[in-house]
């Protein structure tokens, strides 16, 4: 009876797997998110994203599909929107309801608290990207698993409740008080550095809306002006590892694989030549010359021939970057020419925004201030309007974070880029809906399709009217 009795006891424990828990702990969950987003913006894996073929920083080798903007062979738009639903999005919902979850005795409310605004923040900047992405997207419906067709929400409508949810997210950080601790990566736990990286998402997200609501734009930008990024040392910058598996994804594609599939783009190349800038040592290794050189885009280019991304961009351990100080103050310069009040003039954040940028590269103060006193990248005798002038230099700083680049392109329209020859179409401004969409959603796919226009890559986001 003893040994029945002994053998009985926590019988209910017996079918439990330890090495695959029902649940998890909802840090662990947004670790895991933010590891995924950063990974998907940075990657340059042509199955997922091509957003630095498409802003021309880099070209195409032996195959060129990409470069001449075939997005359907491997199916890019699908494999890009499952990462930030599946693996973004959906850890983000499942984290957030596990927060309120936890033993009060051992998470504090202001803790909580934190913790949801970490977790909102990091979805509004998943969604923003979608929505610059695809346009109309589901997001009231989505993330639902009883409801597999979610309905797709005006990408317009969706920004406004983003910008809301971000308000309401700064409003209850509490700076005093800790977060996700060991599991935000991103930030170490500083709440005020989440102030500040919020602040620069809602600057972001308020010039995107720019020309379409320009009250909605002031009245966010001159809220966010005096909370965003300070230095470079604000940059808001995802830290990988020095050995697999949480390694850069641009030494994964470039180095690990042994893969010799990207040269420089002569397209950014040239215009640095052109500009005697000093950051092309920090952007690109010199070519078969000892000089720089880009290959031609959509073109068959020799990998031994031309400059190739540099060994610190490709190195295992170098950080992605989802938001930095010097973009921060180029959206200030175009907020002072547009007549908001954001404090200081448009030419003071201009070469606030050039300095960071060098300085960041591993340039010197001298140094930018040697190529900013050229007539060509002066603000005041640079050629064309605010938009050319900073459009130009936004797009050489934006350098490794190729969706930004290609998003402020599209909104800037700077600098002038063109389609290679052979291209199957245009520059693409939006990414197609996946295919998995318009077979499984058709109802809701063909009801998003009529609201945007057409599901093509010609057909402009909300915010590109012009």
């Amino acid at each position: 009876m003893l040994v029945f009795f002994s053998c009985k006891k926590d019988i209910d424990t017996l079918n439990q797997d330890i090495k695959n828990p029902s649940s998890v702990p909802p840090g662990s969950l947004f670790t895991a998110a933010v590891k995924n987003l950063a990974d998907n913006m940075t990657t340059p894996n042509v199955n997922v994203g091509i957003f630095r073929l498409l802003a021309q920083q880099w070209t195409e080798t032996t195959y060129t599909d990409e470069s001449n903007y075939d997005l359907n062979t491997r199916n890019i738009p699908q494999n890009f929107w499952n990462v930030m639903y599946r693996d973004v999005l959906n850890n983000l919902s499942e984290a957030a309801r596990l927060v309120p979850a936890q033993d009060s005795l051992e998470t504090s409310a202001a803790t909580m608290r934190n913790q949801t605004a970490q977790i909102e923040i990091i979805t509004v900047y998943t969604y923003m990207v979608l929505v610059d992405t695809y346009g109309n997207i589901p997001y009231s419906e989505a993330l639902n698993i009883a409801d597999v067709t979610p309905a797709y929400d005006d990408a317009q409508t969706i920004y406004l409740d983003l910008l809301r949810r971000l308000d309401a997210a700064i409003a209850m950080i509490d700076v005093n008080a800790g977060g996700f601790a060991e599991n935000d990566l991103l930030l170490g736990d500083d709440m005020s550095q989440w102030v500040k990286f919020a602040n620069s998402l809602k600057l972001r997200m308020g010039m995107q809306l720019a020309d379409v609501d320009p009250a909605i734009a002031q009245t966010n930008l001159e809220a966010a002006a005096p909370y965003v990024l300070q230095s470079n040392n604000d940059n808001i910058m995802f830290r990988y590892l020095s050995a697999p598996p949480n390694t850069n994804p641009v030494w994964v594609n470039l180095v690990q694989s042994g893969r010799k599939d990207f040269v420089a783009a002569n397209t950014l190349v040239d215009f640095m030549i052109a500009n005697d800038d000093p950051r092309i040592p920090f952007y690109f290794t010199v070519d078969a010359n000892n000089d720089y050189s880009g290959g031609e885009n959509g073109s068959g280019n020799n990998y031994a021939t031309y400059s190739k991304p540099n060994e610190r961009l490709t190195d295992p351990s170098y950080p992605a970057d989802l938001l930095d100080f010097s973009e921060v103050q180029f959206l200030l310069a175009e907020a002072v020419e547009r007549g908001f009040n954001v404090g200081g003039t448009a030419e003071a954040h201009y070469d606030s925004a050039i300095i960071a940028s060098i300085e960041f590269w591993g340039g010197t103060e001298a140094e930018a201030l040697d190529y900013l006193s050229q007539p060509d990248v002066n603000y005041t005798t640079a050629p064309g309007n605010f938009k050319e002038k900073i459009g130009r230099q936004l797009w050489v700083a934006l350098y490794n974070n190729g969706f930004e680049a290609w998003t402020q392109w599209r909104r800037l329209d700077a600098p002038t880029l063109v389609a290679p020859p052979d291209a199957l179409s245009d520059i693409p401004l939006r990414y197609t809906y996946p295919v998995q969409e318009q077979n499984l959603n058709t109802t809701n796919y063909n009801n998003a399709v009529n609201a945007i226009g057409a599901d093509n890559v010609s057909t402009r986001i909300f915010w590109d009217i012009y």
